[in-house]
């Protein structure tokens, strides 16, 4: 007894519904970047760990976060937590989270938009850029994203910055300024893309 199909709903030939059906195939790797959500959790919460231990004087801990955020001194510098030290930290774990809003972004979003629809309209947590995402703002929106992470990627460095070269710090300022002109770009085109294409009265 074969199934009954729903008011509207197109009858495919074998190879279009073939070739439709592989977009199950980004399924395992959207599964894959929330391993990798996971993952960027369990880093979080040990750097936090880290953090709270070194404020009660585990001195273990405080070389972890000291070497972990790359931060040197003289070498007559004893490792203490600083202010310079925490504000390093405390970059890192908004970078962490930063990448991880980005994960969520690419993986919602991108199966929103590419594998399936959730059928979140009526769900009281549904996102407000999910109603209204779609392959152009879901661009738009990752180069944002990724212009945020590089600003407090290139913070941390400047915070840092006696412990770079000035080609590093030349390099990383350059290169944030390439992803701001990549996202306006990207953004432009968009806009322009969105203009063009225009419902007829």
């Amino acid at each position: 007894m074969s199934t009954p199909s729903r008011p509207g709903d197109p009858q495919l030939p074998i190879l279009p519904r073939f070739i439709f059906a592989t977009r199950w195939l980004q399924l395992p790797l959207y599964i894959g970047l929330i391993v990798a959500q996971c993952v960027y959790v369990f880093h979080f919460w040990v750097e936090l760990t880290h953090l709270i231990e070194a404020v009660f004087g585990n001195k273990d801990a405080l070389n972890q976060l000291v070497s972990s955020i790359g931060y040197k001194a003289d070498a007559n510098w004893v490792p203490k937590l600083n202010e310079t030290v925490i504000m390093l930290v405390v970059l890192g774990l908004i970078d962490v989270v930063m990448i991880s809003n980005l994960l969520i972004m690419v993986i919602v979003g991108g199966y929103e938009t590419f594998v399936s629809r959730m059928n979140l309209e009526d769900h009281p947590d549904q996102p407000e850029w999910l109603s209204h995402v779609n392959a152009s703002v879901l661009k738009v929106k990752l180069a944002t994203a990724i212009i945020g992470i590089s600003s407090i990627h290139l913070l941390k460095t400047f915070i840092n910055a006696e412990n770079y070269t000035e080609k590093v710090l030349l390099w990383q300022t350059l290169i944030h300024i390439a992803f701001l002109f990549s996202a306006l770009a990207i953004a432009y085109a968009d806009r322009l893309m969105s203009h063009s294409v225009k419902p007829d009265h």
